[in-house]
């Protein structure tokens, strides 16, 4: 089975403090040893309403600004930013990636040549944006489907076939809530995805937003090889995506036990193993 590949998605967990930002990267790097860093990139203007710009911020106490749009505007980095974030993440050895929110974030986050962008669940069906990233973009395009009908993620995956751009395709198992109860991770929609299109698409993976780790270790066994998680360094911090975050210790032993299982999960190549021989000699009852 393929070694998993873990993704810590930091967001906008970073509060907009680009040196808070890099102690996240460091410590996913030093300490909790991850391969992907995902941050976030919007253009609020064009992503908002005008009316939901101005907007107060649907839950005050989250909010860094008097509006909805001042808040969003508090929390972004631009482009440069994101620049030093990319070359941040290669200095310590991780992949940089961003999640873009509309089409004007796509063509800047394009313009840095990452090895992955991600589209969020609440995006997988602007076409616009997808047609962009299928003609000007080599990288893989991993995408979530949480809050998507079946019928709306078949017509996805056609549109990425007729763009030849399937086979970059990483396509994520998701329930789109914060933080989502267990009985609506819905772990065997993996199994769906990967018998409906996993000859299709080049991975299935998952992104979850419940609390805890063994889940994951289960999504990992029923196929998902690429595991997105949110992270934090402080999951008391203001902010939404704080109390469906990992902190770092639960971030280090989700990457630990992924990887134990990948080791684990094999067939004995012989009928005993090299461990086994001494114990059948000193314990297998056999007749004489």
């Amino acid at each position: 089975m393929r070694k998993p590949r873990i993704i810590a998605e930091v967001g906008c967990n970073h509060k907009g403090e680009m040196e808070i930002a890099k102690e996240l990267i460091m410590t996913a790097a030093v300490f909790c040893k991850v391969d992907v860093v995902k941050f976030q990139k919007r253009n609020n203007k064009e992503l908002l309403t005008e009316e939901q710009y101005n907007a107060p911020h649907p839950n005050p106490h989250n909010s860094y600004g008097d509006t909805y749009g001042s808040h969003r505007e508090y929390l972004e980095f631009d482009l440069d930013q994101h620049k030093t974030l990319k070359k941040w993440c290669e200095e310590y050895g991780l992949t940089y990636s961003t999640s873009v929110w509309d089409f004007t974030s796509a063509k800047e986050i394009v313009s840095l040549q990452p090895e992955l962008i991600k589209i969020p669940s609440a995006l997988n069906l602007h076409y616009d944006m997808l047609g962009y990233l299928c003609e000007s973009y080599e990288g893989e395009i991993h995408v979530s489907i949480g809050m998507t009908t079946r019928e709306e993620e078949r017509q996805m995956l056609d549109f990425f076939e007729k763009n030849k751009r399937i086979k970059d395709v990483v396509l994520y198992s998701c329930t789109s809530g914060y933080p989502v109860p267990l009985k609506d991770v819905c772990l065997l929609e993996i199994s769906r995805l990967k018998e409906e299109y996993g000859s299709r698409v080049k991975e299935i993976g998952f992104s979850g937003h419940h609390n805890g780790i063994s889940v994951d270790i289960a999504a990992y066994t029923l196929g998902a090889t690429t595991i997105e998680r949110h992270y934090t360094l402080n999951r008391t911090w203001k902010g939404t995506d704080h109390a469906a975050s990992l902190e770092p210790d639960g971030l280090r032993r989700l990457t630990r036990d992924l990887r134990g299982t990948h080791e684990a999960l094999t067939y004995k190549q012989t009928d005993l193993l090299d461990i086994e021989v001494e114990q059948r000699e000193k314990l297998k009852w056999r007749n004489h």
